[in-house]
């Protein structure tokens, strides 16, 4: 049995396509929780007649125990009769989901080789979209959020994305919509060829298409596929349960991991997925997320007279490394700060690659860069793993790092500032979805950032000690 993953960066291949857990969740509006178990929901009456007709499709039965409802994630799906622990909650079989394969071959063979299968499962929704009723999966293309559903960061406008110009996700949405375009206009000859289905296909309709695909795909040793009546389930970013693949059987399942009673909302984890994550690839957050982290960009200066022996030293030992067409010519790198837990303690949350590059950077001869290379050849071949023996340049490292999370603390709290607080109930309700996403998103940041400002504080203070 091997679990499956929501497809969470489809244009980056080094990101994980979630375990068959990853998927799109419209507005998450809890307080304090990183679970939408208490959400209040509803039946669904107007989705009655989807789980019979995807039974009958399938010749099989799919879950005896769940129905479709409403809650403020959008639809959801509902026990409809108590579930225990350890019982199966439905089972999808391979040949009610929909993959690549359902591309037309007529136009799969006129698309380049780098468009990948995200944009093929977006034409394939496209095309469906077109049929209308006449699709073999209308019941499920017609049921699909609309573009005003969806608060992925693709569809903000500029002035939304002012809200997190100072998180990372910022630079990621512009790279993302750059990346999207690329695709369409790859994509566009073959659209071309057959104006009858795809002649009001402008950007807009793709990247809406795309971002269906990325929100509620699953990928595993398959590939990528949509999984109709699966992919209503909510996401618990504390749930056990997680979509499995059986490729013995040919069906996609879900095993509980709690007690059920009809009318709760059954839910499952797409992965342990921070804010940012959730926010640009599924379009919610949650306002305290545990798995909260910050990717920061750290640059050696062109003024540095080192620069050139500090870039090949790194260029040597270091990764991951920001590579231009000739292999490692950046003078920046990026690095995921994660919270750290206690400030006294050994400060995991910090990664030891963004210490060791601090390190590098507050050099200040050769012969100290030569003994940093000396040490990793000497050792595990990890550079600047280890406290320099040299105490004041050890603190001269850490207080760098120190005052570049400074920087990004007083940035986060100015733009909190500006979102306004949510000191009573009416505020909270006067905050547009989006506003509440980008301070979900800001005050999880700040969270980490501070975790680790006050364990550098902690470590440059035992260093500066006699």
């Amino acid at each position: 049995m091997l679990s499956s993953t929501r497809i969470a960066n489809p244009f980056r291949l080094q990101r994980p396509i979630f375990a068959l857990s990853d998927r799109l969740s419209i507005t998450k509006l809890k307080l304090s929780t990183f679970s939408s178990a208490e959400v209040s929901c509803s039946s669904d009456e107007e989705c009655d007649d989807f789980l019979p007709w995807l039974e009958r499709k399938a010749k099989v039965e799919i879950s005896s125990v769940t129905s479709i409802g409403k809650s403020a994630y959008g639809r959801s799906l509902l026990a409809s009769k108590s579930i225990q622990t350890g019982d199966c909650v439905l089972k999808v079989p391979y040949s009610v989901q929909i993959s690549p394969d359902n591309l037309l071959p007529e136009i799969s063979s006129l698309l380049p080789e780098e468009v990948d299968n995200v944009s093929k499962l977006a034409i394939v929704i496209l095309v469906e979209q077109k049929m209308g009723q006449h699709s073999d999966w209308a019941p499920y293309i017609s049921r699909l959020p609309r573009p005003g559903e969806m608060h992925n960061t693709i569809f903000w406008s500029e002035r939304e994305l002012e809200m997190i110009r100072h998180s990372s996700v910022y630079q990621e949405t512009v790279k993302k919509n750059a990346h999207i375009e690329k695709d369409f206009m790859a994509i566009k000859p073959a659209f071309d060829h057959f104006p009858e289905t795809f002649d009001n296909v402008t950007f807009d309709v793709f990247r809406h298409a795309y971002a269906l695909v990325e929100s509620r795909a699953w990928r595993s040793q398959r590939g990528a596929y949509l999984i109709p009546f699966a992919d209503f389930l909510n996401h618990d970013g504390t749930s056990d349960a997680v979509l499995l693949s059986d490729e013995a059987k040919k069906l996609s399942e879900v095993i509980a991991d709690r007690d059920y009673t009809p009318g709760d909302q059954v839910l499952i984890r797409y992965g342990k997925f921070s804010n940012a994550t959730l926010l640009m690839h599924f379009g919610f957050t949650f306002p305290y997320n545990i798995y909260d982290e910050v990717k920061i960009m750290v640059n050696i200066p062109h003024r540095d007279p080192l620069r050139a022996e500090k870039l090949e030293l790194l260029q040597k030992h270091f990764t991951p490394a920001i590579e231009g067409s000739n292999g490692f010519s950046s003078s920046q790198d990026s690095f995921t700060i994660k919270e750290v837990r206690s400030a006294k303690g050994k400060g995991r949350g910090i990664p030891q690659s963004l210490r060791a590059f601090a390190r590098v950077l507050c050099s200040t001869s050769s012969q100290e860069l030569s003994y940093l290379a000396m040490e990793a050849a000497q050792n595990d071949g990890r550079l600047a793993r280890y406290p320099l023996k040299n105490k004041s340049r050890e603190i001269e490292a850490h207080c760098f790092l120190l005052s570049l999370i400074a920087q990004l603390i007083e940035e986060h709290d100015a733009t909190i500032e500006s979102l306004g607080h949510l000191s009573s109930p009416v505020m909270f309700e006067k905050l547009s979805p989006r506003r509440q996403m980008a301070r979900d998103l800001l005050a999880g940041e700040l969270r980490v950032l501070k975790s680790a400002s006050e364990w550098l504080k902690n470590y440059c203070a035992r260093l500066s000690e006699p």
